[in-house]
């Protein structure tokens, strides 16, 4: 998420903003409207908050602008105390919500999380029905001629045609979701809503009006009723990624569902029937979880009626230089580049690689190799591979920030790889190697400027999160 602040008080837009990054939220200030507008014009943000309190252009006003000029960002209102009629008035005029001062930044937080995912769900959901209006067919995002995908389109068909749910195992990047979408698009009701969420990147405390919807009132910032998933897949598909981490309380409901074939949402007293078939997903053992009393062992049989395990990348190679070609077009599109083609040499780089990532590394990959691509052909030294070998670690540890890599593990810092090698004068005599906190920095500013400042991507190459990354830069001085 990005948000745009807008408040006319300093201390208040940098207590926010530094409540939103302790959040994994990125967020940039403005003082006045018109340098929320310009702001507005320059860049794309997911959300704004703005205080209805301004110096010179009022909230209101601002509000109104933003309509006018047509920008695509959802409104949130702060309101003082004693001015909630005003409030109820930027409500009217298009904000989506508002927080009364002083602001608890926790709420606002929620707040933001539930406007952005409802935004970005309307958006799939418009785009969806725009497809079927116009008559167009969905696209299969399957790619491969390889006996294992092969087999795998022959499940896909006979699953489709069969209506029945279906659990989808495989390793993290392998393609669940694209699995899933071809089952609905194979399927007898392709024309109705493909809706998907990831249980893991939900909040505990939102997951069940996520799916289930919410009543006006029924908890703090519910200002409204609200349609949660089943709901709106309608007689469509309702995928749900990560189901292994879904809570034990959010698992008896989901199992109510499955029998019964109603919901009920969060306040709620009367019950709703659902139609859509149900496609989860995981990437961990769930017969472990299971053992360990972790997943309710009826609920995984209610999920299993069908099994379908997606093969890792590494077990269909062959496919690799047909899923490149495919990407790279796909990206060229996407970055508005003329079309990019992968040489020879490139192409058997790519091949002999194991790709632990999977599909979305080799996105990664050939996102990366785009940017940094000299000409009309993808080369060799174009192709950055970062190889993190998984072993237990030996006698250096965990920080106390989370970083939880070593710099072997790290394997991607020249730095690094200089002071390890026989010529490097960093193990000359009377020369100390780096230190590890220096291997450390070294190694997040690489994949800092691999990515183009793009801190998710980086954190994501060297295996930490994104949070860790904003902790280091902050200790380094350098945010």
């Amino acid at each position: 998420m990005r948000i745009l602040i807008v408040d006319d008080e300093k201390n208040i837009r940098e207590s926010l903003k530094k409540y939103l990054a302790l959040e994994d939220i990125d967020s940039e200030t403005a003082a006045s409207g018109e340098e929320a507008l310009l702001l507005l014009a320059e860049k794309t943000f997911d959300a704004a908050v703005l205080d209805l309190r301004l110096e010179g252009m009022s909230g209101q006003e601002l509000l109104e602008q933003i309509q006018d000029k047509g920008f695509p960002v959802p409104v949130i209102m702060i309101s003082a105390h004693g001015r909630i009629t005003d409030a109820v008035t930027a409500l009217k005029c298009g904000a989506r919500d508002y927080v009364a001062k002083p602001v608890d930044p926790a709420e606002l937080v929620i707040k933001l999380r539930s406007l952005v995912d409802n935004r970005r769900r309307e958006n799939v959901i418009e785009a969806e029905t725009r497809r079927r209006a116009a008559g167009k067919p969905a696209e299969s995002g399957l790619v491969g001629r390889s006996p294992a995908m092969q087999n795998l389109s022959g499940q896909i068909q006979k699953i489709a045609a069969a209506d029945v749910t279906v659990l989808i195992t495989g390793e993290s990047g392998a393609g669940k979701e694209v699995a899933a979408r071809e089952i609905h698009r194979l399927g007898p009701n392709s024309g109705e809503p493909f809706a998907a969420v990831n249980i893991g990147g939900i909040h505990e405390s939102l997951m069940e009006s996520e799916l289930f919807g919410h009543e006006k009132g029924s908890f703090t910032g519910a200002v409204g009723r609200r349609q949660g998933l089943f709901e709106l897949a309608g007689r469509g598909t309702i995928f749900l990624d990560e189901i292994g981490e879904m809570p034990m309380a959010l698992q008896v409901k989901l199992l109510r569902v499955l029998q019964e074939r109603k919901i009920r949402r969060l306040g709620g007293i009367t019950d709703i029937p659902v139609n859509a078939r149900i496609i989860s997903a995981t990437n961990r053992e769930v017969e472990t979880l299971v053992r360990e009393g972790r997943f309710r062992e009826d609920l995984y049989y209610r999920l299993n009626v069908f099994r379908l395990r997606l093969p890792p990348l590494r077990e269909r190679r062959e496919d690799i230089p047909l899923l490149a070609v495919f990407l790279l077009d796909k990206l060229c599109s996407r970055m508005g580049r003329s079309r990019r083609t992968l040489g020879d040499a490139a192409m058997e780089k790519l091949s002999a690689y194991d790709f632990p990532g999977n599909v979305r590394e080799l996105e990664n990959i050939l996102e990366r190799a785009l940017i940094f691509c000299g000409g009309e052909t993808i080369e060799p030294c174009d192709i950055d591979i970062h190889v993190i070998a998984r072993r237990e670690p030996a006698g250096i540890g965990m920080d106390a920030a989370g970083f939880g890599m070593d710099a072997a593990e790290i394997g991607m810092d020249a730095a690094a790889e200089a002071a390890a090698a026989p010529s490097s004068p960093a193990l000359s005599p009377g020369v100390p190697p780096l230190p590890l906190e220096e291997v450390e920095k070294n190694a997040i500013l690489a994949a800092l400027d691999r990515s183009g400042g793009n801190r998710t991507k980086a954190a994501e190459e060297l295996g930490i999160t994104r949070k860790t990354i904003g902790n280091k830069l902050r200790t380094y001085g350098m945010e």
